[in-house]
């Protein structure tokens, strides 16, 4: 059915056939220049590609000596990480610090008694101030969730609420300062205040001081007295005990032991009788007895704890007129401050002072007067740390103005000394070291399968997926021909095998020195020959190097990039010259620039012609369609007339 030819549907001839098949020849040409500019932006592709390892080997080996170089990164090293830890930049000094946590910065934090679901937040302008600032805002009444959601909306990184499920069925609210400090205390005023005194978070505060003895209390030499405490509940550990106290002091004439030994008895009583009874009794004679020796203590008072113990207060210094004495209960009592503090002890072991005592009172100064929380979670106070025995005080546990380049931030107290150590970060290094030595790997990998032949190159990178390697194959050999990547590769390998003397320590000069070569395989080691390291690729072996690190890295440094004439600029070292010998290639008008940009108008070329002869391939093709069309249409007229002329001589015989 095919064959059948359809007027006016299908060409007698097969025209369209023949004409395909006539262009088919004439395409030749452009098909050729389309496939070379399709190798040409494959080729384009490969030094783009090779421009790109050249960068990363570049920007490796520079990082390596830079001014931002890691041999100058510092780490910060914490015996206990979970009570002080710490940062540091560049500028920080390689040294160690001892510290002692006396207590961390808190902000102020308080809760409520538990509260019904039902409990409601009345109508009102709710104030809360933190130190200088005020936090301020009105609510229309609701419920606390509602509340919350409003105060927090306000509060933002300053001021924030929750709930707490204390008990089943019921919740505590909690309103919490995000400001540290002691300076920074959180007060309730207006609305906010009769929340706290409604939900049983504020509350009326209970005094700050308790009256222990008012009248004067005197003690003779010799004598002893007590001063119970009735503190209740009252914190002993805050507490400061005050007083006021005199002495006076006596001639030794006027002591009792002075006045027993007055004057002799007189002569009539030595002897005495009776004539009524006969009896005479004889008195001995009046012997004067011993001065009495005199004892001066100035140390009379003592608190006694619960358990028969005591601790001794500062001495006393004379005074006959009243003089006011304070201490601090946590000084005197030391490492007893724990135990029950029962009362104060006077002894008088002098013979010739009397000490009195009066107005004997305990206040503790963290107790505030007015309005106060009843249940603080936490109250606001300052760090209190001390370094190498200097206490330091700080509004936050973020510390960064204490040690020039050095952060510490406090995280719980302790009394064991945590030791803060500032190194070199070996790490950083290491990490530096190793993404040179990768990239350089992988940039000698791409030279060899572009400048050879050899599919060996290729199945020697056994870390390759399939995949890649068969995208290796596609440039196995491309730039064969290229004598400058041959000799850039010959330079890379000259590079890493050379010597660059240290000042550091001139033991070392050499990669395979610090664990880094083509093989750095342990004494003993029997792998065989093995060609990939005739390649130029580069090993590591770890344990060298970090023992290299932690011993030598100021060595290791000038390896890498030292300045050798004084001038304060790089000019040797590893990493210098691997910088070195990439720089022409990847900078700005460079040498794979100049190779791209040849490539580019080789593209370009080609593409025109290919515009060029796609324009002639139109024309011809139409030219052609016309031409066979013409053929066909005079073949079909000739057609015409030879059946009308047929037609024409059958008539003309019927006649």
């Amino acid at each position: 059915m095919s064959d059948i030819y359809v007027p006016g549907i299908k060409s007698r001839f097969d025209t369209e056939k023949i004409v395909e098949g006539l262009m088919k020849v004439e395409r030749i040409p452009k098909e050729r220049s389309e496939k070379q500019v399709e190798q040409l932006q494959t080729e384009k592709t490969y030094w783009q590609d090779l421009s790109r390892r050249m960068t990363s080997l570049r920007d490796s080996a520079r990082f390596l000596y830079s001014f931002q170089n890691p041999f100058n990164e510092r780490m910060v090293n914490s015996s206990d990480p979970l009570v002080l830890s710490g940062t540091s930049t560049r500028e920080a000094v390689a040294q160690e610090f001892n510290f002692t946590i006396k207590q961390i910065a808190q902000a102020d934090r308080f809760l409520s008694d538990p509260l019904e679901d039902s409990f409601t937040v009345g109508e009102g302008t709710y104030t809360f101030s933190i130190g200088n600032e005020s936090i301020s805002f009105p609510f229309r009444g609701g419920s606390l969730r509602e509340f919350i959601e409003l105060l927090n909306r306000r509060g933002r990184d300053k001021l924030g609420a929750s709930l707490i499920a204390i008990q089943p069925g019921k919740k505590s609210l909690l309103i919490e300062s995000r400001i540290t400090g002691v300076d920074r205390p959180l007060v309730f005023s207006e609305a906010a205040e009769a929340l706290g005194m409604d939900s049983g978070m504020l509350g009326e505060a209970q005094g700050t001081s308790k009256s222990l003895r008012e009248e004067v209390l005197t003690v003779e030499p010799g004598g002893t007295a007590f001063v119970p405490f009735n503190l209740g509940d009252v914190s002993v550990q805050n507490g400061i005990l005050q007083f006021e106290l005199a002495t006076t002091v006596h001639t030794p004439k006027d002591t009792p032991l002075a006045e027993e030994q007055a004057d002799p008895p007189p002569e009539a009583l030595t002897e005495q009788g009776s004539e009524d009874n006969g009896s005479f009794t004889t008195i001995p004679s009046w012997t004067p007895l011993e001065p009495a020796t005199q004892i001066n203590d100035m140390g009379v008072l003592y608190l006694t704890y619960s358990d028969g113990t005591n601790s001794a207060l500062p001495p006393i210094v004379d005074s006959n007129d009243f003089t006011a004495y304070q201490y601090r209960l946590a000084d005197v009592a030391g490492d007893k401050i724990d135990k029950t503090i029962v009362s104060l002890e006077i002894i008088n072991q002098n013979t010739h002072r009397e000490v009195s005592i009066r107005n004997l009172q305990f206040t503790d100064p963290e107790v505030k007067e007015g309005i106060q929380p009843r249940n603080p979670v936490s109250v606001a106070q300052d760090a209190v740390v001390t370094m190498e025995g200097i206490e330091i005080i700080r509004p936050t546990n973020k510390i960064d103005d204490l040690i020039p380049g050095l952060t510490i931030t406090v995280r719980s107290p302790s009394d064991k000394p945590i030791q803060l150590k500032v190194e070199p970060d070996q790490e950083a290094v290491k990490d530096a070291i190793i993404s040179l030595v990768g990239n350089y790997n992988r940039l000698m990998a791409d030279l060899n399968v572009l400048t050879r032949n050899d599919e060996r190159v290729i199945q020697e990178l056994s870390y390759l997926s399939e995949e890649e390697q068969a995208d290796l194959r596609k440039r196995l050999g491309v730039f064969a021909g290229d004598s400058i990547l041959g000799q850039f590769k010959n330079s890379l390998q000259r590079a890493a095998a050379a010597t660059y003397p240290t000042a550091a320590n001139r033991d070392i000069a050499l990669l395979a020195q610090i664990g880094i070569g083509t093989d750095v395989r342990g004494s003993g080691s029997s792998s065989g020959y093995d060609p990939a390291r005739l390649r130029g690729y580069l090993e590591i072996n770890e344990k060298t190097l970090d023992a290299a690190l932690q011993t030598n890295l100021s060595a290791i440094a000038q390896l890498f990039g030292s300045d050798t004439d004084g001038d304060l600029i790089v000019d040797s070292g590893i990493a210098y010259t691997f910088e070195t010998l990439a720089k022409p290639f990847v900078e700005i008008g460079g040498i794979i620039a100049l190779k791209t940009g040849t490539i580019d108008s080789q593209i370009s070329q080609e593409q025109r012609r290919v515009e060029t002869l796609e324009r002639q391939l139109a024309l011809k093709e139409a030219s052609l369609k016309i031409q066979y069309g013409q053929m066909e249409g005079a073949y079909n007229r000739m057609e015409r007339m030879s059946s009308s002329l047929d037609q024409f001589s059958q008539q003309g015989n019927r006649r």
